[in-house]
């Protein structure tokens, strides 16, 4: 029989349909695939991207010139610009400002065939450095509220370019998803003085029937109420509410568990299509003691309906202890 499981975090409902029960190989059409052809972010083509606003490169080498191996340069077609002021002003009771914002892409090597998942724990290590170098830029501009990293990886998780990278948004706003989680976790917090976060690591390794793999830092499950078929986040096992907080060897190890999961995607799955976010504190409230910033990886296996969009429910066809045997179980 099918479950209504509710998010204990934003309270969010989402219905475990084991009458559709799906096993990996039912998914196997979703797999990414690659073109190839001419890419303005390979190695020798920087000429055909914006200027470059970090790099991490071979000594000696010039900006903008081969030598990288991480480029982080302005999207082409930025949904914000970074430009002007935000001008907030109200047309009765609608109210509106001018798109400010930054929208920033990770090129994360300049090799095309390069995938997250094939690249060493040092060069994840890198990308990791780079994002928490951008943040640290970026939010001592005070029009800014709210940093997106984001990666999407495959045609089908919306990467118009099929070149390993991933992107960063810097918002005016706080974006309502994030703001529900804040909330919920708030909630929780005042009424048991703790933070659910904290609450949910400790549960799932106690349990264990959710947890894909972990480290001395971090912990992989795929949550109780998860939207899609083998989503899985990755939260540190001790407290910190911001990403760009973290200690130096908690990079390390969110670097070597990333790998190690992305590899266990890759098996399970043939190398899906996928999103991950990283969920952080708002730029102006970073350190608090009820929310805890984590990862959220989901392959883009299913699409997202009329009912999902009408409800705010979501079907996934997959229980979250089965994604996570398979997971667990697979050899990397």
């Amino acid at each position: 029989m099918s479950e209504l499981r509710k998010d204990p975090i934003t309270g969010r409902w989402v219905i475990i349909s084991s009458e559709r029960g799906r096993r990996p190989s039912d998914f196997q059409e979703a797999t990414a695939k690659r073109k190839g052809g001419f890419c303005p972010f390979c190695g020798g083509n920087e000429r055909f991207t914006p200027p470059e606003i970090l790099a991490y490169r071979e000594p000696g080498t010039t900006p903008n010139s081969a030598g990288w191996s991480l480029r982080v340069v302005a999207n082409k077609f930025p949904a914000l610009k970074i430009e002007g002021n935000l001008d907030k002003t109200g047309i009765g009771l609608f109210d509106k400002m001018n798109g400010i914002g930054a929208h920033e892409v990770i090129i994360e090597s300049p090799s095309h065939e390069t995938t997250m998942s094939t690249l060493p724990d040092k060069k994840i290590e890198d990308i990791i450095w780079a994002y928490r170098d951008r943040v640290l830029d970026l939010k001592k501009d005070p029009r800014f509220q709210y940093i997106l990293i984001f990666k999407n990886e495959g045609e089908a998780a919306g990467a118009s370019l099929e070149h390993s990278h991933s992107q960063l948004i810097a918002l005016p706003v706080i974006p309502r998803q994030v703001t529900e989680e804040i909330e919920g976790a708030r909630l929780y917090y005042n009424y048991k003085e703790r933070c659910i976060y904290c609450d949910i690591v400790k549960q799932e390794m106690s349990s264990e029937e959710r947890t894909v793999v972990e480290n001395e830092h971090f912990i992989a499950i795929t949550p109780f109420a998860a939207r899609f078929p083998f989503e899985t986040w990755i939260i540190p096992k001790n407290h910190n509410s911001c990403f760009d907080e973290a200690q130096p060897w908690e990079y390390n190890s969110l670097a070597r568990i990333m790998k190690n999961l992305l590899l266990r995607l890759d098996k399970v799955l043939n190398i899906p299509p996928y999103n991950y976010i990283i969920h952080t504190s708002p730029l102006r409230s970073q350190v608090n003691d009820f929310y805890h910033w984590h990862l959220e990886i989901m392959p883009k296996l299913v699409r997202i309906a009329g009912f999902e969009g009408g409800s705010g429910f979501y079907i996934n066809p997959t229980s979250p202890e089965e994604s996570a045997k398979f997971l667990r179980e697979a050899k990397v």
